[in-house]
C-alpha cells in the first residue's frame, strides 16, 4: 500500500551529514543514529507522498541554527539556512530523485476522467484520489514526490517574500518551532505568562498565505497562536505532525497539565476545528508523544499509537481526518517510534492494526495515504470523486 508521509525533516539530515542515497540507514552517517530514513529506504516502504520540511532553529549549533532577533543580521542568516535546505530538494529534482510537485501531480486535467451517461446526455467524472495517486506513482514516476514545509517562518524575510518560497513549491508553513519566531509564539512559550500568540507580522504572513494558497501548520504553535490563527483565518488548516492531548495528558505529567510541554499536542477542539476546516492530523510517531503522561522509559506499542488514530475519528466522527506524519529522525531515532516499527516498511504494521480493529480497506487506505491526498487535491483546485 503507497503511505503519505506529512513530516519528515529530509534536508535537514542531509544538511546535517546524512547520506540520503544510501540504502541502508543505519550506515548512512548524520544525525539521530540509530536512524530509519534515506531515499531507499522510503522507497521501500512505498512512501511515495511526502511534506519534505525546511526545519531551521534559532539559538541552536548545527546548520539549521540562526541567531534570535529581528536584526538585518539574522533575518539574512535565518533565510540563507533556509535556503540551503530549499537547495537540497532542488538538488535532488534535478537528479530524478525527488518530484517537487505534490500539488501538480494530483490535479486532474480539465476534461479528463470517466464519461458517463445515457439517452444523449453524457458528463466527464473527475478522477478519484485512487486513481489520482496511482497515476502519480507509475512505473516511470519519481520514486518521491514532495511538497515543502517550512517548520519555523523565520526564514521567510517578510510577507512579501512569500510568493517567491510558493514558487519555489513550499505549500505548507508552520509560523514557528518549538520556541518563538518573528511571526508566533511556540509550544515551548510558558501559557502562563504569555500574552502573544500571532505578531503583527505574523498576520500579515497569515493574510498572504491565504491569498496565495500556502496552507498553515498548527503543530508546535503556543495554544494561544493556535487559537488566535483560527480567529484570523477561515482557510483549510493542518497539523502535520501532531498527537491527542487527552491521551498523553491522561495520566500524570513530568510537568503540570499547564506546563508548556502539553501544548506540542492538539485539545480536542482544535481537532475538530481542523476536520470541519477539511483539514487532517498527521499522527506523530515519537513514544513520548503517544504514551500517557509523556513517559520516555519504554517505546510505545501499535496499538497506543492507534489509540491516537481513533481518538481523532472519534472527534470528528469521521476517517477521513487522520493520516501519518511520522517526523522519524526528526531528532528521533527509531529507538524512540513504537515498537517494531524500525523502519518505513514497517509502517505496514500500523495497518495491520487497524483491520484488526475492523476498519475497511478503504478507511485504511484513507490513513496511509488518501487522506492526505484528497486534502492536498482540494487544495490544488481539483474535484473529487
Amino acid at each position: 500500500m503507497i503511505f503519505f508521509d506529512s513530516h519528515l525533516d529530509l534536508a535537514y539530515l542531509a544538511v546535517n551529514g546524512r547520506e540520503m542515497q544510501h540504502a541502508d540507514p543505519l550506515a548512512a552517517g548524520g544525525p539521530d543514529q540509530p536512524g530509519c530514513v534515506t531515499l531507499p529506504s522510503l522507497r521501500e516502504g512505498n512512501v511515495r507522498f511526502a511534506l519534505g520540511t525546511i526545519f531551521t532553529e534559532v539559538g541552536g549549533k548545527g546548520p539549521e541554527s540562526y541567531p534570535s532577533g529581528d536584526s538585518i543580521e539574522a533575518i539574512e542568516r535565518a533565510f540563507a539556512v533556509g535556503r540551503a535546505q530549499l537547495e537540497v530538494y532542488r538538488t535532488w529534482r534535478d537528479r530524478g530523485l525527488i518530484s517537487m510537485d505534490l500539488r501538480e501531480s494530483l490535479r486532474a486535467a480539465p476534461g479528463t476522467g470517466r464519461v458517463r451517461g445515457g439517452m444523449g446526455v453524457a458528463e466527464v467524472v473527475p478522477p478519484t484520489v485512487r486513481e489520482r495517486v496511482e497515476k502519480a506513482t507509475g512505473p516511470r514516476t519519481p520514486a518521491l514526490r514532495i511538497g515543502v514545509l517550512i517548520e519555523g517562518a523565520d526564514v521567510i524575510k517578510s510577507a512579501s517574500q512569500l510568493e517567491w518560497w510558493a514558487a519555489q513549491g513550499v505549500v505548507a508553513i508552520g509560523l514557528c518551532w518549538a520556541k518563538d519566531s518573528r511571526y508566533a509564539t511556540g509550544n515551548a512559550t510558558d501559557p502562563a505568562t504569555n500574552r502573544v500568540g500571532l505578531t503583527p507580522a505574523g498576520r500579515e504572513l497569515l493574510q498572504e498565505m491565504g491569498r496565495l494558497g500556502v496552507v498553515p501548520d498548527l503543530s508546535h504553535l503556543s495554544d494561544r497562536a493556535c487559537d488566535e490563527l483560527l480567529e484570523a483565518t477561515d482557510k483549510p488548516v493542518i497539523a502535520s505532525h501532531s498527537n491527542c492531548r487527552a491521551i498523553v495528558a491522561s495520566e500524570p505529567q513530568v510537568a503540570s497539565p499547564t506546563a508548556p510541554n502539553l501544548q506540542r499536542h492538539l485539545r480536542d477542539e482544535t481537532i475538530r476545528e481542523i476536520a470541519r476546516r477539511g483539514g487532517v492530523v498527521g499522527i506523530n510517531l515519537l513514544s513520548q508523544f503517544i504514551l500517557p503522561g509523556g513517559r520516555r522509559d519504554r517505546r510505545a506499542t501499535v496499538d497506543e499509537t492507534i489509540a491516537h488514530i481513533e481518538r481523532v475519528c472519534e472527534l470528528t466522527n469521521s476517517r477521513r481526518h487522520v493520516g501519518l506524519g511520522s517526523d522519524a529522525d526528526g531528532g528521533i531515532t527509531r529507538e524512540r517510534l513504537p515498537l517494531g516499527i524500525d523502519l518505513p516498511r514497517d509502517y505496514t504494521r500500523l495497518l495491520d492494526g487497524l483491520a484488526r480493529r475492523g476498519w475497511s480497506e478503504d478507511d485504511v487506505r484513507g490513513f496511509a495515504c488518501e487522506n492526505w491526498a484528497s486534502f492536498w487535491s482540494r487544495e490544488a483546485g481539483g474535484t473529487i470523486g
